[in-house]
């Protein structure tokens, strides 16, 4: 089966190119069993929060291989995916690396998601692409701000990024992490070693464009969505729940983040059941 085949070949990790030329990086975990025929959503894409990298979803992907090839990008920024260039930090770009991923996979569709600012990524991918994206998979639904919320997000990201520049990743975090969950301040510190910190401060840029102006523009998806709603300000718990009654096809999980996890193993143990359900039950195979 040429997905399967054209994974296989690539072995654990990948560098692909943006259609901007960026070299991007991906780890695959691969399919444990045997490949079924046509399957193409057998691929699932899983994204990480803004902060991390791909590292914090191994062990959650570790839970579907016997279903799936998992493929984790670094998303453009983070991890081995620098980019230093503000320009090139946009969401349209961002949805474009992950078409520009599954071409380079051979993958026609597949089930995307992620955490935080990787489900902003799979809505835009399955707004922009519907054709490319069989099912969504969303981890703390990152916030749709009014214009007086995103002139205070611009301002945040733009403090956060000039601390890092002038005094490095772990100073541009250390003001933000006590209003998110412990979850996400284990996950963020974890990867600062592995990040860029020039990179780190040009993703930052992205709080100068707008994802979505309102959440009714998300009510154009068709694809079926499971949506694990958040828990803080800039994961409003409100926006999973209406996010779950516009999407056509959407379900609210009955998990959510919590403020009880503490490591990757304490979030795909937390979450993998729900998801396991919702692509068993749910998905079309």
């Amino acid at each position: 089966m040429v997905v399967q085949a054209g994974l296989e070949a690539k072995g654990k990790e990948l560098v692909f190119r943006g259609s901007d030329g960026c070299p991007l990086y991906a780890a695959v975990i691969r399919h444990t069993g045997e490949p079924a025929a046509g399957a193409e959503h057998r691929v699932l894409v899983l994204m990480h929060g803004g902060g991390p990298d791909h590292h914090s979803l191994v062990p959650l992907a570790r839970h579907f291989t016997d279903r799936y090839t998992v493929v984790l990008p670094d998303i453009r920024g983070y991890g081995r995916s620098v980019c230093t260039d503000p320009a090139r930090h946009t969401w349209a770009q961002y949805s474009n690396d992950v078409v520009s991923l599954l071409d380079y996979l051979g993958v026609h569709r597949a089930i995307v998601g992620g955490a935080g600012i990787g489900t902003t990524i799979s809505l835009r991918t399955a707004v922009t692409y519907p054709g490319r994206v069989h099912a969504l998979v969303l981890i703390s639904v990152e916030d749709i701000e009014d214009d007086q919320a995103k002139e205070a997000e611009i301002a945040l990201l733009d403090s956060f990024a000039a601390r890092v520049r002038a005094e490095g990743i772990e100073a541009g975090w250390e003001p933000l992490l006590n209003n998110l969950p412990p979850i996400v301040g284990v996950m963020v510190r974890e990867a600062i070693p592995r990040s860029d910190p020039a990179s780190i401060a040009a993703a930052a840029a992205i709080g100068h464009d707008r994802s979505f102006r309102h959440p009714g523009e998300l009510a154009v998806i068709t694809a079926p969505t499971l949506i694990i709603p958040g828990i803080d300000e800039r994961h409003p718990t409100a926006l999973a729940e209406h996010l779950a009654r516009i999407i056509p096809k959407g379900r609210l999980a009955s998990v959510t983040m919590s403020a009880d996890l503490y490591t990757a193993d304490d979030f795909a143990r937390a979450f993998a059941p729900a998801i396991r359900d919702f692509l068993v039950n749910e998905v079309s195979t």
